[in-house]
């Protein structure tokens, strides 16, 4: 487990405190349940679905872009597995090449 120094201002360290007290937490388990919940989805809960909301609205949670390609067609797919396998195997191509 790694040991971290922080620096932050005194009202900032008051209001983690403050939190931490309220959650019935020491403010290191508190800090380290937010960094948590910031860096780990899995780690929901109503608590880090609150943390992460918090951290949304004051724009400083990076979310992962949310992707618009569409799946590629079935048919496209299926053929593409029926022309899998038929070249030349790598290890024939190797042994071509050494000889």
């Amino acid at each position: 487990m790694a040991n971290v120094t922080l620096r932050v201002e005194d009202k900032t360290w008051e209001a983690v405190k403050a939190a931490a007290e309220r959650e019935g937490q020491s403010a290191n388990a508190y800090i380290a349940s937010v960094l948590t919940a910031i860096t780990d989805p899995d780690s929901a809960g109503d608590r880090g679905e609150r943390i992460r909301e918090r951290l949304r609205r004051a724009g400083m949670l990076e979310e992962a872009p949310r992707t618009t390609k569409q799946r590629p067609d079935a048919a496209v797919l299926r053929a593409a597995g029926r022309r899998a396998g038929r070249g030349t195997q790598v290890s024939d191509l190797v042994s071509e090449g050494r000889g």
